[in-house]
């Protein structure tokens, strides 16, 4: 087969080449081991790194000039990865993936993007999330991004494309490295210390190390476009009649005290104060605290010149965590007559009324905190080797990986409810000046009453500023999650025959999988003693058993306008003890006209099975944030007639969606009056896709070191797995018109709060369909040596052409578009420059977005109020410019082997746009944006 030789190919080569297992030799001289590598996107290891898919890679010199300190922060820089799912920005988020970091190909989330370690499945969580913030940097010797589907090779999961971290191996020598930076406010510092030892010797390698990071928590109120609830131009928008002072309500009105005023008076309790409301914001974390530490180890023995075992280990502990503003704790009249909240108690020593009470408090006397932690430990056993039949040389590998991730969600700051309710009881004060609950001569021993109306930072009986009131109410509660990975597998390929073009090259491996997973709440959330916190036990598994073949055919070669044309053809069968089988294949073209240009096409099916949380997960109930599209004036109903008509036998004229203290809401995503049921769905079918491409890769000989790719892509997904959010249930039936949406919540018929909705189903559904496309072009160029030094540069963009969803197969179901909407880019593109003199280097970073639209929440703001598209009615739609952030690093590499980084990432502390849509976060801010200029220096030793 015809290879064109070049200098960066031969570069390219040799890097990837040593940084892998080397393929045995038997008989064979060093260019024919060198030159057998394997690349993500095939199973057959060969010589030529252009693939027909579309794969790019990070090395690790490359990975070094950037100013992160983990693998997941490192790959949000890759222009295919879309939004960041659960960013650490999303602090309402109850997902029980939420502290892990995350990669989403295409945008189409996490579960869709398949994560490797060593060409090996990572652990998955139930959710089917790999959390990349497992994985030790030091570890790791380069990433490889392959943007297609992968099913065919791959499995489930490889719908958006797969990633593929390779570790170090075949070092020898040490390194250890110390990074330290913080944000120019003063906050959200990271520390990493890591260290890498290897060895090399006749018949084999070993490599260990360790690494230690800790990221330093951001809270909302640290930051002027996180601080208030509606955002920097509307500070008194969105905050919460639900405040530390308490209120009961008397006579149908919201009595307290206020700020200071003495809860025992009578006197002093006046209507609530609108300009007395809380801000939630200020004790939210806008980035979550992380720690993690790791250690590994990975190693190779040759049994004989042509069996080698081999071996890896990882051991990771991952520690994140958010904070909240106090709990909202209120007693509506429903609670109180089917007695799961109690009312303040006319007995109680604090009533003032005679007569029961309803009340509400935030608790910001201690407000709320997650732990979400998470042990991951993998390891992986395996033979490997190569044998010869007659001049055919063949590769051969079977090996055993196991991973089990097991974690703890710990949640501090939550109330008891039994003991709330006795807390708020009858009471009286004894003899002895002592606060008791109950009656006298029937004193209820161990408790301590409330007074849920005194005031933070009051000091008088009862309140929550007593440290004894504090310890009876709240309590922590501790919920234990597990997933298991076990994967068995064996491969071989190697030369098939000889054609006339090259030689046959064939892939054929096997592979049984079992998933198992289990979430056990705390005996107190399943008992639903946890003031607004509930769950079920749940736990599943599933199995599978796979065998797939890979051909690659060589047609023609060292012709005119045919210097090689090869095709590639694999399938996979996958046989599951739960949905039964599924084939699954993949075709790709490579097309080489001429030395320097070089044309590919692919075209491949793919699926993804439920995860073990999608079928098993149970139901839960939490309270979400949601604007309600009849609400005339943030509702699509202030602009829409139609929506208006739909809504109006259902809420009545002149509609305001209510907030948890019976308000009216003052800005969009208000939080619920009551809680919502979501979770998982037992009945939902596998995902079912199909991808294309069509790409080139250009490198003309007259600007040697320049390489040029430029691929168009598709995918669409079939029966697609979606969770939606209250938001969107309620527009698709008022503003879609999709009637079976109307059917999942429930809205109060009368009475002061009709027309709210008082209960909704959003749990997981298969959709009609999704599909996206777009281009991808990458500009690669490397200058050779010259007297000022050397020049690179890498810029990466992706157009994202469309990306749509239909809720289900029906003709009148309209298609609903993202791309260019609030968390969904049209546009993502980095440039990257460096130069290197001597011992010198400087390297600059661009990361460019694109513009967003987003609904128009207020009126003056309003840039596009009659925009339009082919899938909506007139909408009026706020339009934020586009966003770029500069990076800058200097570097200095000194005598004794050591190299000194120093940089600054966002150099001009640019801030993104405000969004009241809040997208991919819990603030107006969307939660992918860098939050402040970050600086930091490293220092890195070899030995």
């Amino acid at each position: 087969m015809y290879l064109k030789t070049t200098p960066l190919r031969s570069a390219i080569v040799i890097a990837l080449a040593a940084s892998s297992t080397p393929a045995f030799a038997q008989n064979a001289d060093a260019t024919t081991t060198l030159d057998r590598i394997e690349i993500t996107g095939s199973r057959i290891r060969q010589a030529s790194v252009e693939t027909a898919q579309p794969v790019m890679s990070l090395n690790r010199a490359e990975i070094e000039k950037k100013g992160y300190v983990n693998v997941a922060d490192i790959l949000q820089d890759v222009t295919a990865a879309g939004a960041p799912s659960m960013s650490r920005a999303s602090s309402l988020t109850s997902s029980r993936d939420f502290g892990g970091m995350y990669v989403s190909l295409r945008d189409l989330g996490p579960e869709r993007s398949l994560v490797l370690i060593d060409g090996r499945r990572m652990g998955v969580s139930a959710g089917g999330y790999s959390d990349l913030a497992s994985i030790p940097s030091a570890i790791v010797e380069r990433v490889e991004v392959l943007t297609d589907g992968a099913s065919a090779l791959y499995g489930s999961d490889a719908i958006a494309g797969v990633v593929n971290i390779i570790t170090r191996k075949n070092f020898d020598g040490g390194e250890a490295g110390v990074y330290v930076g913080q944000y120019s406010e003063g906050d959200g510092q990271k520390r990493s210390y890591n260290a890498v030892f290897g060895k090399t010797f006749d018949r084999g390698w070993v490599t260990v190390g360790a690494e230690r990071t800790k990221e330093d928590e951001v809270m909302g109120g640290a930051r002027e476009f996180s601080r208030y609830p509606g955002g920097p131009r509307h500070q008194t928008d969105g905050l919460s009649g639900i405040t530390p002072w308490g209120y009961a309500v008397v006579g149908g009105q919201n009595l307290s005290v206020g700020p200071g005023g003495n809860p025992a008076n009578l006197a002093d309790f006046k209507p609530a104060l609108r300009a007395n409301d809380s801000n939630t914001k200020t004790n939210m974390s806008l980035l979550t605290g992380l720690e993690r530490t790791s250690a590994f180890a990975n190693g190779g023995f040759s049994l004989t010149d042509d069996v080698r075992v081999v071996a890896d280990l990882l051991y990771s502990k991952r520690e994140s965590i958010k904070h909240l503003a106090g709990y909202p704790y209120s007693v509506s009249a429903a609670q109180s007559r089917n007695g799961s909240r109690a009312a303040l108690s006319k007995d109680s020593m604090f009533n003032l009324w005679g007569e029961d009470v309803l009340f509400a408090h935030r608790t910001e006397e201690l407000p709320r905190g997650t732990e979400n932690n998470l042990d991951t430990k993998r390891a992986s056993l395996g033979l490997e080797g190569g044998f010869e039949t007659g001049s055919r040389y063949w590769d051969w590998n079977v090996s055993y990986t196991w991973n089990r991730n097991e974690g703890e969600r710990i949640g501090t700051g939550s109330m008891f409810q039994p003991n709330v309710n006795a807390a708020v009881g009858p009471s009286f004060m004894d003899d002895n000046g002592i606060a008791r609950c109950g009656v006298r001569g029937a004193v209820i021993e161990g408790c301590v009453p409330w007074n849920p109306l005194a005031p933070m930072g009051s000091t008088s009986a009862g309140s929550l500023s007593n440290k004894d009131v504090q310890d009876y109410l709240f309590t922590r509660f501790v919920d234990q999650i597990r997933s298991t990975t076990k994967v068995a597998s064996a491969n071989i390929s190697g030369s098939l025959f000889a054609l006339p073009a090259g030689d046959m090259m064939v892939g054929l491996g096997v592979e049984h999988r079992s998933e198992e997973a289990s979430y056990t709440p705390d005996l107190m959330v399943r008992s639903n003693q946890i003031a607004g916190t509930s769950g079920q036990s749940t736990r599943g598994d599933y199995s599978l058993d796979e065998v797939y073949l890979e051909l690659q055919v060589p047609l023609l070669a060292d012709m005119a306008f045919a210097r090689e044309l090869s095709l590639d053809v694999a399938g996979r069968y996958s046989d599951y003890n739960n949905f039964g089988s599924t084939t699954n294949s993949k075709f790709g073209l490579k097309w080489r006209p001429i030395d320097s240009l070089l044309l590919r096409a692919t075209y491949g099916t793919g699926f993804r099975a439920p995860t073990v949380d999608d079928l098993y997960g149970g139901s839960v109930t939490t309270r979400d944030s949601f604007t309600d599209p009849c609400d005339t004036l943030f509702g699509t109903a202030a602009t829409s007639s139609a929506v208006a008509a739909r809504c109006a036998a259902d809420v009545g004229a002149g509609f305001r969606q209510k907030t948890a203290d019976g308000n009216n809401a003052t800005v969009p995503g208000q939080q619920a009056t009551t809680d919502f049921n979501s979770g998982s769905n037992a009945a939902l079918k596998p995902e079912t896709a199909k991808t294309w491409t069509v790409g080139m890769v250009y490198s003309p000989e007259f600007v040697p070191g320049l390489d040029v790719t430029l691929d168009w892509w598709k995918i669409r997904i079939e029966n697609v797995i979606v969770g939606e959010s209250a938001t969107d249930i309620l527009n698709q039936c008022y503003v879609q018109g999709v009637s079976a949406a109307c059917d999942r919540f429930t809205r109060a018929a009368s009475g002061a709060n009709r027309g709210q909705v008082t209960a909704l189903d959003r749990s997981l559904v298969n959709a009609g369909y999704q599909e996206t496309a777009g281009y991808d072009l990458g500009i690669r160029y490397r200058s050779p040596e010259m007297a000022f030094g050397r020049l690179g540069a890498s810029w990466n963009t992706t157009y994202t052409d469309y990306q749509e969803q239909k809720r289900d197969n029906a003709a009148s179901t309209p298609v609903r578009q993202y791309t260019g909407w609030a968390g969904s880019f049209r546009v993502r593109s980095t440039l990257n420059l460096d130069w290197t003199y001597g011992d010198f280097g400087l390297g600059w970073t661009m990361r460019y977005y694109s513009s967003m639209k987003e609904k128009c929440s207020y009126a003056a703001e309003c840039n596009l109020p009659d925009f339009s598209s082919p899938y909506t009615d007139v909408s009026p739609t706020n339009k934020v410019g586009s966003n770029t952030f500069h990076d800058l690093q200097v570097r200095y590499s000194l005598p004794w082997n050591g190299t000194v980084s120093m940089g600054v990432n966002n150099v001009f502390d640019h801030q993104g746009p405000i969004m009241y849509s809040q997208p991919n976060s819990s603030f107006t801010y969307y939660g992918g944006f860098d939050i402040g200029r970050f600086m930091y220096m490293k220092y890195q030793q070899r030995f």
